[in-house]
């Protein structure tokens, strides 16, 4: 079999990036867009600001309001990795911050189905919330956003999935795909629209100030292992701001200063954290959690993120990983399946044909 080389066409100019860089990474670079040498800098500085996120501001100000008033707070998220870190992110940057009063609810996918309908808000509605927050969905959520408005909750939808024709009429949407939306990255995951919410509570906590005298100010950027493993897992693609997240969580996990379930999921995958790649994000610790939201439910997941605990973290992600078992088990047997009724389909039909006439 003959085989040949192709050359990528260059999407960019590799004489405009540094000389000092090898010519083999100058090509690489280039055939992927990057052309300019600050586009190599993954340092926090050079993160898009938060000040650029249409919706922010109003977002903000009612989660700032629930933590200086000791208010209710519900998040509500996704059966997925994506949604998974985002509620274990809120919950831990929101408690760090003051606000004792906060849980989460994950639709179960059998039961309630996708997103915040009515049939959810109802059960979020028995635990009293004065505010729902919604993590990797809600911006189709319009039935479900009336409903918690009717019954006195307020609710403030984080996502990052486009918008359909009609938007829900919550007291804010924070979401990079809205079509007004300024913020110049729209690949961002849901986690990463969760960290940029953080980000603008914390800096509005801080003007009113919130920190001091005995509350410390917390340091958001130690829960970026949980952005870079929701943005890998959820597969979006990786432009300057994404890569800088996931960089930047991924030099947290190899300096093992990551929440012990992330740890846990790369150890029961046979990782080395130290060692970590995206690659391990997205093979590895991911599907283990999505193992959670698709045969069971994704509490169990989100509680290993949220554990303290190494042991506890172990024990759970050893479970995440038997389910990820025996999710592949499953697919394996519905593949088998499928293509043994292919195959019987497929000779019905040449029973059927003329002599001489071909199927295919």
């Amino acid at each position: 079999m003959s085989r040949r080389v192709v050359r990528r066409a260059l999407l960019a100019d590799p004489e405009a990036l540094p000389a000092d860089l090898p010519p083999v990474l100058r090509r690489v670079y280039a055939a992927r867009g990057i052309d300019r040498g600050e586009a190599l800098d993954l340092g926090l500085g050079r993160l898009l600001p938060p000040a650029q996120m249409g919706g922010l501001e109003r977002a903000v100000a009612l989660l700032a309001d629930a933590v200086t008033g000791d208010r209710a707070v519900t998040v509500i998220g996704d059966f997925d990795a994506d949604g998974a870190t985002s509620v274990a992110l809120c919950l831990r940057g929101l408690r760090a911050m003051g606000l004792e009063r906060i849980d989460y609810l994950v639709p179960n996918r059998f039961e309630f189905g996708y997103g915040l309908t009515p049939e959810i808000v109802a059960v979020a509605a028995e635990r009293s919330p004065d505010l729902l927050l919604t993590v990797d969905n809600g911006v189709g959520s319009v039935a479900g956003v009336e409903a918690a408005r009717a019954a006195g909750m307020q609710v403030v939808v984080t996502d990052h999935h486009l918008p359909g024709p009609r938007l829900p009429a919550a007291d804010a949407i924070v979401n990079p795909n809205l079509p007004d939306n300024p913020f110049p990255s729209k690949h961002l995951a849901g986690v990463g629209v969760a960290f940029y919410l953080l980000l603008g509570v914390r800096a509005e906590l801080r003007a009113r100030g919130w920190f001091g005298a005995g509350r410390a100010e917390p340091n958001l950027a130690g829960l970026l292992d949980l952005v870079a493993l929701g943005t890998v897992a959820d597969v979006v693609p990786l432009d300057d701001n994404n890569r800088i997240l996931v960089e930047q969580g991924l030099r947290r996990i190899r300096a093992r200063q990551a929440t012990p379930g992330v740890l846990a999921l790369l150890e029961v995958g046979r990782r080395d954290p130290a060692r970590t790649l995206a690659a391990d994000l997205g093979f590895v610790a991911g599907p283990r959690l999505n193992a959670a939201g698709r045969l069971e439910d994704m509490s169990l997941g989100i509680e290993c993120l949220l554990t303290d605990d190494a042991d506890v973290a172990r024990t759970i992600a050893e479970r995440l990983d038997a389910l990820n078992r025996e999710r592949r088990e499953i697919e394996a047997g519905m593949k088998a399946q499928a293509l043994a009724e292919l195959d019987a389909l497929q000779l019905d039909q040449a029973r059927e044909l003329p002599t001489g006439v071909a199927l295919y």
